[in-house]
């Protein structure tokens, strides 16, 4: 009777432990250039995440080939001429939410969070400051965020023929639904 309470608590502490992260392989992430010549967007729905809730560490890591874009073409030159895909496969987020004791990940809700960390896109990594939402509900926490990014911080060329096509500041929206593991 004895060893079965041990062994029952060993579980529940492990699964509990363990429960603190949360993780997907589908997390959605786009971007969008909005300029008086043309508007360029892109969906990547294949995002792979993990969120320590205990620390606030946060991973992202997406395949730049995985955005796929209204027109073959738009597609075919983000990957070849500006990201130059072959070369530098994805693009990948390391760092934590500042402030994760604000979330209680017991109780369904939104919360405002800030994660600080470091982005890397294009073979330069970057200093970054995000702010986002934590929406906890169930198993589930769902990741949101809106910021911007500069091409030229990240070593990314834009020809001259087409640099009033393309926005100075690109706007990249995450919405990523991770489960608890």
């Amino acid at each position: 009777m004895k060893k079965s309470i041990i062994t029952i608590a060993l579980l529940l502490i492990g699964n509990a432990i363990f429960a603190q992260k949360y993780m997907t392989r589908t997390g959605k992430v786009s971007f969008f250039s909005g300029t008086p010549l043309e508007n360029i967007e892109a969906f990547n729905n294949e995002a792979a995440s993990v969120l320590d809730s205990k620390t606030g560490s946060l991973v992202f890591a997406l395949p730049i080939k995985s955005f796929k874009f209204e027109k073959a073409l738009m597609q075919e030159h983000f990957n070849e001429n500006y990201m130059e895909s072959d070369k530098f496969p994805k693009a990948e987020y390391k760092g934590s939410i500042t402030d994760v004791s604000k979330v209680n990940f017991a109780k369904d809700g939104t919360y405002n969070v800030s994660s600080t960390g470091k982005l890397t896109m294009h073979g330069v990594t970057k200093d970054v400051v995000i702010p986002g939402t934590v929406t906890v509900k169930g198993s589930e926490a769902t990741l949101n965020s809106k910021f911007k990014v500069k091409p030229g911080d990240y070593g990314i060329k834009i020809p001259s023929m087409v640099v009033t096509k393309i926005a100075k500041e690109i706007e990249v929206t995450v919405n990523s639904i991770l489960k608890r593991q």
